[in-house]
């Protein structure tokens, strides 16, 4: 189980300072002031998860070793501060080090050195607000995070689900198997997970060479829509691929559906989420046998008709805890479905 780790980073001087000197900028750990400090085994880790030799550095103090005890590669951090939750990361090294950390961020006199150390895989920006955030875990609204935490067990598995956070150590991991050019092989090997198990957080769609990232409107439109099923007594579940990782699938009596959520009805979202059903489909753990993009509206006429020309429903919402599907005419569902599945096309 992926631990999430709440880490404050902007309240004060001195953490706004650390974070300009080590997350704004990378740190060029093979450089000899710093190379010096880190032992074989620690640099060893260093290099083989950030060969360019440079990574983005975070740590804690000794009040913290407790916590950390468990924490490791892929691991997910929130940074917090100012009543939000600033940016995401995904935990790499992690190894303690009071000399090297010093190094990093001399501290104040007298004062603690933050000699656990841990490099970041990826770091994004994120601006969701602490009342979100005590929502999804179960505190109380005004909680205002004052220090260090690891969350475990079912709290981290609804941070995770609730804001959609994918590490790319999972992603990689799931993708390692699996061989592009065949097609069965593929379909048989992709491990399909509750959504519940699924770490992501996008804008639009965009990864960096390890971290999905999808926008906080769509992961609660996404989150709406799952409970809205669960209400009609049907599960959603995701699919990762080797062309990303699926909003919703939907297996039930009536076939397999998988569902590409819009944080917007615009022409251009329309236009992404079609592409993207159309590049998933192939890969549905079963034959797809439907197809739909999720919106927070309806989109304009000419748009859902474009989603329908390709066999395509349109689900938006149309009022808390509501949605409304416009299906595909069944002719031209019916004629698109084996492109769909067709992954030699």
């Amino acid at each position: 189980m992926t631990l999430v780790l709440i880490s404050p980073s902007y309240g004060s001087t001195e953490t706004r300072r650390h974070w300009a000197d080590t997350v704004d900028r990378p740190v060029a750990f093979t450089e000899p002031r710093y190379d010096e400090l880190v032992t074989r085994d620690q640099r060893a880790r260093l290099e083989a998860l950030h060969p360019e030799g440079h990574a983005r550095f975070w740590g804690a103090t000794p009040a913290h070793d407790k916590k950390f005890a468990d924490v490791g590669t892929g691991d997910v951090v929130l940074f917090t501060g100012q009543n939000q939750v600033r940016a995401i990361g995904e935990v790499g090294a992690i190894f303690r080090n009071g000399a090297f950390a010093d190094r990093l961020w001399p501290p104040q006199p007298g004062g603690p050195s933050w000699h656990t150390v841990y490099s970041l895989l990826d770091v994004f920006p994120a601006n969701f607000t602490y009342t979100e955030l005590n929502s999804s875990i179960g505190y109380s609204p005004a909680f205002n995070f004052p220090g260090q935490l690891v969350l475990r067990g079912e709290k981290a598995r609804s941070v995770l689900e609730d804001f959609m956070i994918t590490p790319g150590t999972e992603w990689e991991s799931a993708m390692a198997p699996l061989s592009r050019d065949r097609v069965a092989e593929e379909r048989a090997a992709i491990r399909v997970a509750a959504a519940e198990e699924l770490r992501t957080l996008r804008t639009g769609y965009r990864r960096t060479g390890r971290m999905i990232v999808v926008d906080r409107r769509e992961a609660g439109l996404v989150r709406e829509y799952r409970e809205f099923l669960r209400g009609s007594g049907r599960s959603a579940h995701r699919f990762f691929c080797p062309s990303g990782v699926s909003d919703l699938y939907v297996h039930g009596a009536d076939g397999a559906e998988v569902i590409e959520a819009k944080s917007t009805a615009e022409h251009a979202h329309v236009r992404q989420a079609l592409g993207q059903l159309l590049d998933y489909a192939p890969y549905s753990p079963q034959p797809a046998h439907r197809l739909a993009g999720l919106f927070p509206r309806a989109p304009l006429p000419q748009d859902i008709n474009l989603l329908h020309r390709y066999g395509v429903d349109c689900i938006h919402r149309e009022g808390p805890a509501q949605f409304r599907r416009l299906p595909a005419p069944e002719p031209r569902r019916a004629l698109m479905s084996s492109v769909w599945s067709d992954s030699e096309a």
